[in-house]
């Protein structure tokens, strides 16, 4: 006979992870009965592809932590939930901004309604970051509940966005701004690989010092990211007519690289501090 928990439905994580379930369901299924947007088609698929995640990991979590099964699963929980937590919070910020702008109207009721329920769902998903991190746990937290962790988070999230707003006929005939995407491409796999050895309780494997690995390449990412910020406008906006979608797009890159250049040198001052000053304390 399977063990069932019916407390992880009735405790404050589980009731704000019901919510944002419906939430989610709700913002998807209101803007999926509008129609497919034939304008700025990648922002709509980004949405759409938000609530359809949001919703389907978040009834996953709760169906295996309802059975109990969680306990089962070869992974990091705390992490995994942790990191679903904080990716779905940003995500659906992103969502709720990005979908309004584009492709909502004062006369379109579904696509408002969609929006709130967004919104509503980025608090909750948010809330349940802050109930997760409060609430007593016994235990030492995994790496993503840490600071350096949750940045991590953000900058393959900020790295989506860039994605999002590439446009492949913009770059492909530019040495330059080639470069600039090859920075997104590499840093997004390497920021990635390491939340999944995390996730995946890998690290007591690797042969050097994880610690020492993630400030290597939080260092290296930073310097990317410096050359990205100045190449990606420069080359950009030579050949772009301002007021274009192409504009906005190169804008939006632009101001996202300035923004995880940002992040990754806050990334790598958090690392040095805790890999050389812990050491020197010790």
């Amino acid at each position: 006979m399977m063990n069932v928990s019916v407390r992880s439905l009735i405790d404050p994580t589980g009731l704000l992870r019901m919510a944002a379930l419906v939430l989610t369901c709700l913002s998807f299924g209101l803007v999926a009965s509008v129609g497919v947007s034939k304008v700025w088609s990648s922002y709509w698929a980004w949405c759409m592809f938000t609530w359809c995640f949001c919703c389907f990991f978040t009834l996953l979590i709760l169906i295996l932590e309802f059975t109990m099964l969680s306990t089962k699963v070869p992974v990091s929980w705390e992490d995994f939930t942790t990191a679903f937590a904080m990716l779905a919070t940003l995500m659906c910020l992103a969502a709720s901004i990005i979908y309004p702008t584009f492709f909502s109207c004062n006369a379109c009721p579904r696509q408002i309604g969609a929006t709130i329920a967004s919104w509503f769902c980025f608090f909750i998903y948010g809330g349940e970051v802050v109930v997760t991190r409060l609430r007593p746990r016994g235990q030492v937290s995994g790496f993503l509940s840490t600071v350096s962790g949750l940045l991590k988070i953000l900058e393959t999230f900020v790295a989506c966005i860039i994605f999002t707003s590439l446009d492949p006929a913009k770059f492909s005939e530019s040495p330059g701004l080639q470069w600039c995407v090859a920075v997104y491409c590499l840093c997004f796999i390497f920021a990635l690989l390491i939340i999944l050895l995390t996730i995946g309780q890998l690290l007591s494997y690797f042969p050097v010092s994880f610690e020492r690995l993630v400030t290597v390449s939080n260092v290296l990412a930073a310097m990317m990211y410096m050359t990205a910020m100045v190449i990606w406008p420069f080359y950009g906006f030579k050949w772009t007519h301002q007021h274009s979608s192409t504009w906005d797009q190169v804008l939006v890159v632009t101001f996202m690289s300035i923004f995880n250049f940002i992040v990754y040198t806050v990334d790598s001052v958090f690392s040095i501090r805790m890999v050389f000053w812990s050491q020197a304390s010790s």
